[in-house]
C-alpha cells in the first residue's frame, strides 16, 4: 500500500495473527492472541479471538503469521483484509 492510499483511507486498525483455517474461497480465519489482566484477581490471562479475513489471492496457508487491516464490511462476518504474510509456516 502506498503512502497516498494510507492518507486517503485514514488510520485503520492493524492486527497480527496466526492462520487457523483456509477452507473457504478467498477467506481465511485467523486467531489473535493478547494478554490482559483479570478485573478482580489481577492474574494475567491469555485471550484468543477469531476473525474472518478477506484473502483475494488465496496466498495464506494454515500456520502462517499474517498482518490484517480493518475495512468496510465485505460480508456478514468479514470486515478485515489481508495486508501481507509476515512469516511462512514451516513446510512438512
Amino acid at each position: 500500500m502506498t503512502a497516498k492510499e494510507q492518507s486517503t483511507r485514514g488510520t485503520r486498525k492493524v492486527m497480527e495473527g496466526k492462520v487457523v483455517s483456509t477452507n473457504a474461497n478467498k477467506t481465511i480465519t485467523i486467531e489473535v492472541e493478547r494478554l490482559t489482566q483479570h478485573a478482580l484477581y489481577r492474574k494475567t490471562i491469555r485471550i484468543r479471538k477469531k476473525f474472518y479475513v478477506h484473502d483475494e489471492n488465496n496466498e495464506a496457508n494454515v500456520g502462517d503469521k499474517v498482518e490484517v487491516m480493518g475495512t468496510r464490511p465485505l460480508s456478514k462476518t468479514k470486515c478485515w483484509r489481508l495486508i501481507r504474510v509476515t512469516e511462512q509456516a514451516p513446510q512438512e
